[in-house]
């Protein structure tokens, strides 16, 4: 089993989706707190190992959050990509697709949780993506769709495969694979807490016969689990009564190797900390951050700010941010006058199918229109003048038969 390294950056994709067509615009950020860690975008592909962004392919943009642009995807840039700092410590992994072909399968780029209801959309690059499709996982037909969208609901570890789609007169998808992890929870569920509060962490997963272990890293010792000199095991959850040296990351772990989703939680000797949520939000949910001291009531004024600049004022301590987007993504902390300031948490936030179709529009909307344009002036010209217009396809089909093999070892190296 490869060594677990304290993770502080998580690796993001934009859109989010395990495959894309050739000539597409994908961003992909190494969202972290620690900017001083100076992490670094690498991949592996077919071609080449290890190389980071800047290195003969992406664009890095530099900010709060370190992004890396691919102005026009290749099949080339089919790989795995990770987030790296100069320290050594890894981001989580993700393979991309880049497709010359003309179906795509958009699908989670992340591991969903156990209990998610996950949407898989089968769209081609030219037409409308409504189009009827058929879904296979592990080369079985599972499902026709007469819309080009599945949804598995309250997914669960059997659900776990390798998924394409097919568009009749139009091809069949990449492969992607689809990962399933047990949920790790947090009650009361906050990222930040006092110094003596009690906290309860639970694997909630279907499979008990998995042997689900909670595991931490500290900045005093590394994948220690529930039980070996903090924490007291209760079935599948940990009770802690929380001091700042149990600041850290938590995940569940079963004994095969696949983890939940990792938790990073921190505990402050202070007096002022920031309820937020603990999980990833999705987009368009409402958000309600609630400053709070440990000895007075929780409805003092409070201002709110996101990366070191202030965003707000509340006279009752407590801010929503309505229907939230990945531009809310960032670094949240806030202060009450005369008590003190709160540490600083994490907000992700990770986007839903209606993002996809919204990307999907904002991009083939205007190609669709201005084709549509073409062709009928070009047909009045040739009703006009008798003059012959032949319409090139603009993207030939190219397959990815020569990556598959190769990503696909590169990915199980780095299984944890």
């Amino acid at each position: 089993m490869c060594p677990l390294f304290f993770l502080t950056a998580r690796l993001t994709v934009s859109p989010s989706s395990s495959q894309f067509f050739e000539y597409y615009f994908v961003s992909l950020s190494c969202e972290e707190d620690d900017s001083s860690a100076g992490w670094t975008l690498r991949r592996n592909t077919s071609k080449r190992q290890r190389t980071q962004c800047g290195d003969g392919w992406g664009k890095w943009s530099g900010s709060i959050i370190s992004s890396c642009n691919i102005s026009y995807t290749d099949p080339q840039d089919s790989g795995v990509y990770w987030c790296e700092s100069r320290e050594g410590p890894i981001s989580n992994m993700v393979k991309l697709t880049v497709t010359g072909g003309s179906v795509i399968l958009q699908s989670p780029v992340l591991p969903v949780m156990e209990g998610d209801d996950v949407t898989l959309l089968c769209k081609t690059k030219t037409t409308p993506s409504n189009l009827p499709a058929a879904f296979y996982k592990d080369g079985s037909l599972i499902r026709k769709q007469p819309t080009g969208h599945m949804t598995i609901q309250h997914v669960s570890r059997s659900d776990e495969g390798l998924y394409k789609c097919n568009i009749s007169g139009h091809g069949e998808s990449p492969s992607s694979w689809i990962t399933v992890t047990a949920r790790l929870t947090v009650s009361p569920s906050s990222s930040q807490f006092f110094k003596g509060d009690f906290v309860s962490l639970s694997c909630e997963e279907d499979d008990s016969s998995a042997g689900w272990t909670l595991r931490r890293n500290t900045s005093k010792q590394q994948r220690t689990q529930c039980g070996d000199g903090w924490g007291e095991g209760a079935g599948s959850s940990c009770n802690i009564n929380v001091f700042p040296l149990d600041s850290g990351v938590y995940w569940c772990e079963s004994r095969e190797g696949p983890i939940s989703n990792m938790v990073n939680l921190t505990v402050t000797g202070g007096s002022v900390i920031l309820q937020s949520p603990v999980l990833s939000v999705m987009e368009g949910d409402d958000v309600t951050l609630l400053c709070k001291t440990k000895t007075t009531p929780s409805n003092l004024p409070a201002a709110f700010y996101k990366d070191g600049s202030l965003i707000r004022k509340r006279p009752t301590g407590h801010m929503t941010i309505q229907h939230v987007s990945r531009s809310d993504e960032g670094l949240y902390k806030c202060d009450i006058s005369g008590h003190g300031e709160s540490p600083s948490s994490w907000i992700t936030v990770t986007g839903g199918i209606l993002s996809l179709v919204v990307f999907h529009l904002v991009v083939f909307c205007p190609y669709f229109i201005s084709t549509l344009l073409v062709v009928s002036l070009c047909r009045q010209r040739t009703k006009g003048n008798n003059i012959r217009v032949s319409i090139l396809p603009a993207h030939p089909d190219q397959g990815l038969d020569d990556h598959h093999d190769v990503i696909t070892d590169v990915t199980t190296e780095y299984h944890f």
